[in-house]
């Protein structure tokens, strides 16, 4: 493990707030889940979550909030390309079963609840409450698009050797 991979590992300030979340069964069960193909949900969330965490830092604001929050808004164990409800659809329930699991493992805030329900803003209704809220959903954004980037650079890659192997 490198620093350059790992940064929130690193940060000591980050992992007082977040590393005993770390440590509990509930949020490693997450690093069973595929999330994005490419990810697992665990490091995802932990890129969400320290991505957000330094934001909120660097403008002076709850960065403990927002760094708990971050890693918690994913905090479900289903596939959600199989699963479905007949309360609506991923992107308004998961929020609300993570802010649920969040909530059995620790006391969240009114603040932390905003912004684990809030974050899929933009797909759901609902805007954030306060300004780490909005926070949560672009990071999350940028972190998807950046594990997609990811993924369309190793299939670039696969194709290309495929095709050397073919003409060979």
């Amino acid at each position: 493990m490198t620093k350059k991979d790992f940064p929130w590992l690193y940060d000591a300030e980050y992992m007082s707030y977040v590393g005993g979340l770390l440590e509990t069964p509930e949020v490693q069960k997450l690093n069973e889940f595929t999330h994005h193909y490419i990810s697992t949900r665990l490091l995802h969330s932990l890129n969400v979550s320290y991505t957000a965490y330094k934001i909120s830092k660097k403008f002076g604001w709850n960065k403990k909030a927002t760094a708990r929050a971050g890693l918690l808004h994913d905090l479900f164990y289903y596939d959600w390309r199989e699963t479905k409800f007949a309360e609506g659809s991923h992107a308004y329930v998961h929020p609300r079963i993570a802010y649920q699991n969040a909530k059995k493992l620790t006391t969240i805030s009114k603040l932390e609840k905003d912004i684990i329900i809030k974050h899929m803003w933009g797909a759901t209704i609902a805007p954030p409450r306060y300004k780490e809220s909005f926070v949560v959903p672009f990071v999350d954004d940028y972190v998807a698009i950046k594990e997609w980037t990811q993924l369309m650079k190793m299939k670039w890659k696969h194709h290309k050797l495929f095709k050397k192997e073919k003409l060979s």
